[in-house]
């Protein structure tokens, strides 16, 4: 497996998302289920995994924490703190923050966390402070790295003032472009790795799925995103199957292009596809030898300028939760 450096931190050229072996686009997996995926995904060269309080919740850092015990040393684990609390809604006060990495150690069963992202910027509670309660969590040797998840370029700028930033973890695919505007230019320009986060479209971007598929509510959050209201998936359909061509004249899966379009766009983007099967792991990580050139990277674009992405990203609900211009 290639590796890549989010700041100066060196990861796999691609990450594992763990959130989907608990829930999210489905219902989760069994424990032993997830435990074996983790392991295959690392024996693989995948040595950068990424967790959050959030998922599940809880129960996935739990999970994570049984799954990497083995070799714990030798990855890069990152989880996140913010987005939920006993209140309800986000919490990014430092005594929270304090409070919820000491539990998030414990669920893990690590002394450290390498990456601790702010899940969702806090409209309560100055970047400043955020930042530098991690960095005494830094100096207390609870922490490695410092990140920011739906982050804007202003707070990115701020927080990156009091401690630096080593990552930006939004979400970013060839159907999700926002954060080229001005996210990825101020990483670019302050030395920050960039996370995707649903890299392959939350599973549209697989090729896999058509217009007559349903999304269980209770299982699945695609049930309330715009864009997988049948009305929606039609009319986003033509960028799939321009995909699908892409990939059936190269003899590659559609995955391998959605992904390896991303790698090819900086040397600093690291995406964190959810693999929650074994058999998705190996096809993912193809994507990191695949080479897509610049007339493939053109040809792309000439799609999207053909097709207009119809529906939001989110559902109103998680959107309302990101207070950020991205």
């Amino acid at each position: 497996m290639r590796t890549r450096k989010l700041g100066t931190l060196e990861v796999s050229a691609l990450g594992m998302g763990c959130m989907n072996l608990s829930s999210g686009t489905g219902p989760g997996v069994s424990v032993e289920e997830g435990i074996k995926t983790i392991r295959n995904a690392y024996e693989q060269g995948i040595t950068f995994f990424d967790t959050a309080e959030a998922y599940g919740p809880f129960v996935n850092e739990e999970l994570v924490g049984k799954a990497i015990k083995p070799f714990r040393e030798k990855i890069v684990l990152a989880t996140k703190f913010g987005m939920i609390s006993e209140e309800g809604g986000l919490n990014s006060r430092p005594e929270h923050i304090r409070k919820v990495v000491d539990q998030s150690l414990k669920r893990l069963q690590t002394d450290y966390i390498d990456l601790l992202y702010q899940h969702r910027v806090d409209p309560n509670v100055p970047i400043e402070d955020v930042a530098g309660t991690v960095a005494d969590l830094i100096a207390q040797g609870k922490v490695r790295y410092f990140g920011l998840s739906e982050a804007g370029a202003e707070t990115i700028r701020r927080a990156h003032k009091i401690h630096p930033v080593t990552a930006v973890q939004n979400q970013y695919a060839i159907w999700t472009r926002q954060s080229e505007h001005s996210v990825i230019p101020t990483c670019e320009e302050l030395g920050i790795g960039f996370v995707p986060w649903g890299p392959l479209g939350t599973g549209f971007l697989t090729g896999k799925i058509s217009p007559e598929d349903t999304f269980d509510p209770q299982t699945d959050l695609r049930a309330t995103f715009p864009r997988f209201t049948k009305e929606n998936l039609k009319a986003n359909m033509p960028l799939v199957a321009m995909l699908n061509g892409m990939a059936e004249r190269k003899g590659v899966s559609t995955v391998q292009i959605a992904l390896a379009w991303l790698l090819a766009q900086k040397p600093f983007i690291v995406p964190i596809p959810g693999m929650d099967k074994i058999e998705y792991i190996e096809d993912n990580i193809k994507s990191v030898d695949l080479d897509i050139t610049s007339d493939d990277l053109k040809e792309i674009d000439e799609m999207l300028s053909k097709v207009e992405i119809k529906g939001e990203r989110l559902s109103q609900v998680l959107l309302n939760d990101i207070h950020e211009n991205i």
